[in-house]
């Protein structure tokens, strides 16, 4: 064989290897640790974001927000908008047309039936949709065509991406849920563990708060995607172990949500396996005040409306509450340069933070201890504050991670200097974060005095964000324990800027309300904002096609990820 054909030869082989990895499930197995293990695929019925973030592997909206926070489209063609004519004049009309040749992973077809049933699930009474928020406005949605969705509003929406747009609001086919609507859907245990989907990987073995395995899905829309033939995405343990488990043993590709103090990370980060990644979006650890009563006695009125909370409904006692707490230390102790100190539920983008807010900045330890003194709580024998025979103790819980444990053990020792008795307790995630609405122990049903937990949301846009501490997003045994608004806050007025966000269209109008929203929540202490928290995580130097993003759901590009070359 002369050189010439020998060159020609080896050209062929290389075109061959390119296009063989280029193939889907080239790469193998991609491992994921997920030590907060998910409980259920089907985001409409958790709002815990280790539920969410699984389930996108799976389900995918319309539409998404990128690693900057902008709306890019994703089973749609484009992002309508009022300049390409999908946004009404009016702006009380959103058009959305899908993609051509779209099909779910059984092979059927992808069609505007199925965007308009998924509002019809999420909105239907009783079934308890943990995202209803995203669908609020929405009077109809109209299918002239099998790739068109027209969604219709209540009254104009200067902003009509909340729906279908981010992981929390992907679509659902009809065909698989039809069945369960309302309060049927938690019983669909078959829908929930194993939906169909348009992504690039399919659930074909699912144990809660367990592991979860996916096979490549093969009829995802990209022929060369994903790379990875199979991914198993393993829960449990905790973030210390997730991080050893990618940065120092090898044995996973990616960790997720590695709440870890900077100095362990950075030595775990020096063994050379992997690499730390990390960005700062919305996700705020705070603590939740509980304004209901958890008392056990009340049997299922626990936690309701209907039952004030004896102590932390007074004001003076829940801003005491805040005054004690030394919020730069917890970023110290917790979090080092992926954390920030805040006093707003609502840190970013910049034109919606508040600075109202700045003096909680500072502990002032004296200052809690003369607020409790004018309310009227007075210091007894045992140093415990009592009033009108109520002792000031509270029960505060949270799920199991080294650095919440670590928040709870130095914020009760400043609670204890003010005279507020702590007794703190400490559940597995998979069951705080949890969907079960006959678990006692999660977040939703709060049968605790405070508790502690970050959440964020999709987006750069507040207005559904906001909206879910709103008087009709209350958790309770009514909606099978899925509103998002924790502290149980009912305020009209507060329920009033809601509604007028919700028909504004001027951006500093929208900061305006954003912001006062934010400051009434603040200035009410029913929410204790702790840290701005930059989202950590880690994946092997092995790993290519990482894009950290803290907008969406965090392994939203996953179709992306492949193994390096040699590896």
């Amino acid at each position: 064989m002369n050189i010439t054909n020998r060159l020609l030869g080896a050209f062929a082989t290389l075109i061959t290897a390119s296009v063989a990895q280029a193939e889907r499930g080239a790469d193998g197995q991609v491992n994921i640790l997920f030590w907060q293990a998910p409980s259920i695929m089907n985001p409409y019925l958790s709002g815990g974001l280790k539920d969410i973030e699984a389930a996108s592997l799976v389900l995918e909206p319309l539409a998404r927000y990128d690693e900057t926070g902008a709306i890019v489209p994703w089973l749609a063609e484009s992002v309508p908008t009022l300049e390409n004519g999908g946004v009404s004049g009016d702006m009380r009309s959103i058009t959305w047309r899908l993609k051509d040749g779209l099909v779910w992973s059984d092979g059927s077809p992808l069609t505007s039936g199925d965007v308009k049933f998924t509002w019809e699930y999420c909105t239907a009474e009783g079934g308890g949709c943990a995202q209803i928020a995203n669908y609020a406005g929405i009077t109809g949605i109209d299918t002239p065509d099998d790739l068109t969705a027209v969604i219709r509003f209540d009254a104009p929406k200067p902003f009509p991406y909340n729906a279908f747009v981010g992981a929390k609001s992907p679509i659902l086919q009809q065909a698989q849920f039809g069945d369960c609507m309302g309060n049927k859907a938690p019983g669909c245990t078959e829908a929930n563990f194993n939906p169909i989907g348009t992504g690039p990987f399919v659930v074909s073995d699912f144990r809660p708060n367990d592991v979860i395995q996916y096979d490549a899905n093969p009829n995802y829309r990209d022929p060369a995607k994903p790379a990875f033939a199979n991914a198993v995405l393993k829960g449990g343990g905790n973030a210390e172990a997730a991080a050893r488990a990618v940065l120092e043993t090898g044995e996973f590709d990616y960790g997720w949500n590695l709440q870890l103090a900077p100095d362990v990370l950075n030595k775990m980060q020096s063994v050379g396996k992997g690499q730390v990644v990390s960005g700062f979006g919305t996700l705020v650890e705070r603590i939740m005040i509980n304004l209901t009563d958890p008392s056990p006695e009340l049997g299922d009125r626990r936690s309701t409306l209907d039952q004030p909370h004896p102590i932390l409904s007074d004001k003076a006692v829940r801003k005491a509450l805040s005054m004690a707490i030394d919020r730069e230390l917890l970023v110290e102790i917790g979090y080092g340069k992926a954390g920030r100190a805040t006093c707003n539920v609502l840190p970013a983008p910049k034109i919606y933070a508040s600075t109202a807010n700045d003096a909680c900045k500072v502990q002032d330890i004296e200052g809690a201890k003369a607020l409790l003194d004018s309310a009227g709580w007075v210091v007894g024998p045992d140093g415990v504050r009592v009033k009108d025979g109520k002792r000031l103790s509270l029960l505060f819980h949270s799920s199991v991670n080294a650095v919440r444990q670590d928040f709870q053990a130095v914020i009760k020792q400043w609670w204890g200097q003010i005279g507020v008795e702590t007794e703190l307790r400490s559940i597995d995630p998979a069951v705080f974060f949890g969907s079960d609405p006959g678990n006692p122990d999660t977040f939703q049903k709060f049968y605790a005095d405070v508790q502690m937990y970050a959440n964020r949301f999709d987006g750069t846009d507040p207005e559904a964000y906001m909206a879910i501490w709103h008087c009709d997003q209350v958790p309770s045994p009514d909606n099978q324990w899925q509103g998002n608004n924790m502290p149980r806050y009912c305020n009209p007025a507060y329920d009033a800027l809601v509604t007028q966000m919700q028909t504004t269209g001027e951006i500093s109008v929208r900061a305006a309300l954003a912001k006062q929203m934010n400051d009434m929540l603040m200035q009410d202490f029913v929410i204790l904002p702790l840290v701005d928290r930059g989202r950590v995580s880690a994946h092997a130097n092995s790993l290519e096609g990482v894009i950290l993003n803290t907008w969406d759901s965090e392994i939203w590009n996953i179709a992306d990820w492949r193994r390096a070359d040699g590896d």
